[in-house]
């Protein structure tokens, strides 16, 4: 099954994604796992760009550009048509950056998920505006260089945790996923598209770009983050039921940071600081988790 799964194919080549680009990475993964009966909502973002301009379409599927703060209220509006129909098996996904999901994008994403409507969300997380020059949003982490937080002025404020802002509105099923994971986000995507009701994915997808690494370093930076325990892994079923797919090798922070432009101001102390904020943040993932290993 995961052999047929991986054959098919739903991003034609000739896209415009940078070399490396995560988000592009994680977009044919999705496809994958969710099939041709798909209708995607694509607010302003990155892949509004790497997609093609109209008519062209790197996509297999049918697409809805929509403005960026309209992702949840687009996806709405197509499942409650295809209702109407009578059709019951496409999936609308809504796929949206960080932009348009943690910042501009909220409000109708909230919206749409109090009503549990019966849509996947997906936010592919490169941490930043990276479509329109790098700057600065609120999934942006402490301590990084943008276009907006240059110098001295990196940013000293935490990132926006959003899995948990979902959580809170309990709906059926939120999850993260790394595009350096393949097997586990093609195993939530699946879940998430038999599930019903409002379903929301947080992709760590890496942007060599923005982050000053090399092109061939994205799915290795991935990869790093799950195991320093920047970004864990792990879903929650009815805003209640917490389950770590993965334990990580716990390495260093200053090893994930050391490899990326974008921290390279930090000093020693400042990442002695990142370090203990992220084992606080594991430490309480575990409890929720129920986890005491």
């Amino acid at each position: 099954m995961l052999t047929e799964i991986m054959d098919r194919e739903f991003v034609y080549s000739g896209h415009v994604g940078c070399p490396g680009c995560g988000a592009t990475i994680a977009m044919r993964f999705v496809l994958k796992a969710l099939g041709e009966k798909t209708i995607m909502v694509l607010p302003a973002c990155c892949w509004s760009v790497i997609t093609g301009p109209y008519p062209l379409s790197a996509l297999k599927i049918p697409v809805i550009h929509a403005a960026f703060e309209t992702g949840g209220a687009t996806a709405s509006g197509v499942r409650a048509a295809l209702d109407m129909m009578g059709d019951t098996e496409t999936t609308v996904l809504t796929w949206a950056g960080d932009g348009g999901t943690f910042d501009i994008g909220f409000q109708a994403l909230s919206g749409a998920v109090e009503r549990n409507e019966n849509f996947l969300y997906v936010c592919y997380d490169n941490e930043a505006y990276m479509n329109t020059g790098i700057q600065r949003s609120s999934s942006t982490p402490y301590g990084a260089w943008t276009t907006t937080t240059t110098g001295q002025d990196w940013k000293r404020l935490r990132k926006k945790n959003i899995v948990e802002v979902l959580v809170a509105h309990r709906i059926p099923y939120v999850a993260t996923a790394s595009i350096a994971f393949p097997d586990d986000l093609l195993r939530k995507t699946q879940k998430a598209r038999e599930t019903k009701g409002s379903k929301f994915i947080h992709i760590y997808a890496s942007c060599p770009t923005g982050w000053r690494i090399p092109s061939e370093m994205s799915v290795k930076i991935a990869r790093m983050a799950v195991q320093t325990n920047i970004f864990p892994l792990y879903e929650v079923e009815d805003g209640r039921k917490y389950t770590i797919n993965y334990k990580p090798k716990e390495y260093l922070v200053r090893e994930y940071f050391k490899l990326q432009g974008r921290f390279k101001h930090l000093t020693d102390q400042d990442l002695d600081q990142i370090q203990q904020m992220v084992n606080e943040d594991w430490e309480l993932l575990l409890h929720k988790a129920g986890d005491r290993s």
